[in-house]
């Protein structure tokens, strides 16, 4: 693993905050580390690509977390692995990576193979402190990171073309947090935004090559059925 700009996810780990001024507080700690000034792999590169992703039993207070690896370029699946926890975080909008990341880590952890990109089901920078889930999960691993939301989260944007590969920006007044990418022609767009060590470009190119048949790409949907079936038999 390429560990540029990583921290110890163990010493994170050991002090995971409880509470909503903690993870603020973390938020900011961290936030500086967050590292845009890569380009990242080009689409289709020779290595692996690996989507994560939650489910959860409110019921139980249990969280799933699935971590498939895919081969970037083919889109075969060649590696998969599931963790299972107790959410330890309550839940507030913008601090959802503190209810999923420990589970998640677990996950990439089990894998046999170390991902050269991680796709998070979630946001980046397109989060209004500019650190959702693929931005802490990047500056924890070290991985270059991204982000694709099924929604545009508070932001706002106009409608991108019809025709698959058609983008349009996501924004916070008038700075670009993402970008509104329509995968396939004529569904509604997925949200892209950078996390970790990519530029915004290659996040959004990486995500049409993953997304060759369906709204989501392959890393999304393969993760969402994958910890769906760990929580039915957790």
């Amino acid at each position: 693993m390429d560990t540029s700009g990583t921290i110890s996810c163990d010493e994170e780990l050991r002090r995971w905050p409880t509470d909503e001024t903690q993870a603020r507080a973390v938020q900011d700690r961290l936030r500086s580390r967050v590292r845009l000034d890569e380009p990242g792999p080009e689409p289709g590169f020779d290595g692996i690509v690996a989507g994560v992703d939650v489910a959860y039993d409110d019921e139980r207070n249990v969280v799933a977390a699935a971590a498939v690896a895919l081969d970037a370029r083919t889109r075969a699946v060649v590696d998969r692995a599931t963790a299972v926890g107790q959410v330890a975080f309550p839940y507030v909008p913008g601090l959802l990576a503190f209810r999923e990341i420990p589970t998640v880590l677990d996950a990439l952890a089990r894998l046999t193979r170390t991902p050269d990109l991680v796709v998070c089901d979630g946001y980046g920078l397109a989060h209004p402190r500019r650190f959702g889930l693929a931005s802490h999960l990047g500056v924890l691993t070290g991985l270059p990171t991204i982000g694709v939301a099924k929604n545009p989260f508070t932001f706002r944007y106009t409608a991108p073309g019809p025709e698959r590969g058609a983008t349009s920006p996501l924004l916070d007044g008038d700075e670009e947090v993402g970008r509104a990418l329509r995968t396939q022609q004529g569904v509604k767009p997925v949200f892209v935004s950078v996390g970790h060590r990519i530029g915004l470009d290659r996040a959004c190119a990486h995500t049409l090559h993953l997304a060759a048949a369906y709204r989501l790409p392959e890393t999304t949907r393969a993760a969402d059925a994958l910890c769906r079936k760990a929580l039915a038999g957790a």
